[in-house]
């Protein structure tokens, strides 16, 4: 584990292979609207490029630690698709996930409409993640906030699954993550779009923005809940804002994704046709930085 110190540290510029420059990958977080980043697996594969190195918050983290794994894109949309396409699916995995005894509920306080956010991914991701960061194919990296140190906290190394939980821990949906004596939240919270940790990894850096911001104007008021996940995407792209004032990626995507929520994950045909484009976005993009360097 390292923190934020971590984060910050510079690897040095990334060597060049002989058949071109290195990437590194930045999956950003945003709840269902984070399966767009599977277009952005897709088109690396199609283009023929490993990263060195990923990174990911909450979803991203997620997204991340199948490519990091060895799941071609084709393969993690074929999973979530079979996943996510019927309700009864869906119930019958959060129904296996739920505490086993009453006494376990209550451990901490009765936590109604907080889930067990390791349990959960557990019960929804492929098996063929592993256990361990080391066991991963590609290096990656995994954000979380540290509620009581006011921080973030970069996992790179040791146990994987916890991280991924703590990463993906959003407030009132997933009960915060203990690891290390420290009390983790939502890896988005603190860095929605995790490029910068990256800096330095890899000559060319492509960053995935996938917080969006809250775009249906109704005459009803929303609902606490809605009213709750709009405020934080609007906190979240003010911290990308900002990060971007002081450092930009060599590419930055974001697909059209604000019309959807960020538990709309039973939209995913609808997410995946409204972000296609993304696609060909991302190969323009890589084919103009190699003309230029090849210049």
């Amino acid at each position: 584990m390292a923190n934020q110190d971590h984060a910050k540290r510079k690897s040095g510029p990334a060597a060049r292979k002989a058949s071109g420059p290195t990437f590194a990958v930045a999956f950003g977080g945003g709840g269902a609207r984070g399966l767009a980043h599977i277009h952005v697996i897709e088109a690396l594969d199609e283009l023929g490029i490993r990263p060195v190195v990923i990174s990911g918050s909450s979803i991203g983290a997620i997204m991340g630690a199948g490519m990091a794994a060895g799941m071609p894109g084709k393969d993690i949309r074929a999973y979530a698709a079979s996943v996510l396409a019927r309700r009864s699916e869906i119930a019958a995995r959060i129904w296996r996930a739920r505490p086993a005894k009453f006494a376990e509920m209550v451990e901490t306080g009765l936590r109604l409409g907080q889930f067990n956010a390791e349990r959960i991914l557990r019960e929804f991701l492929p098996r063929g993640i592993p256990d361990t960061f080391e066991e991963l194919q590609i290096p990656l990296r995994v954000t979380a906030t540290d509620y009581y140190g006011h921080c973030l906290t970069v996992f790179d190394r040791g146990e994987l699954w916890s991280a991924l939980a703590a990463s993906a821990a959003l407030p009132a949906v997933f009960r915060p993550v203990m690891r290390d004596g420290r009390m983790l939240i939502d890896g988005g919270i603190y860095n929605p779009v995790p490029f910068d940790i990256l800096e330095g990894a890899a000559d060319i850096l492509i960053a995935v923005d996938v917080v969006g911001v809250p775009s249906v104007r109704t005459s009803k008021i929303p609902n606490t809940i809605e009213m709750m996940f709009g405020a934080t995407q609007l906190m979240m792209q003010s911290i990308i804002a900002m990060k971007l004032q002081k450092q930009r990626p060599d590419i930055l995507l974001r697909p059209a994704i604000s019309g959807f929520r960020v538990l709309d994950f039973m939209k995913m045909d609808a997410i995946m046709a409204e972000t296609a484009s993304i696609k060909d976005e991302l190969k323009h993009a890589v084919e103009a930085i190699l003309k230029r360097d090849a210049a």
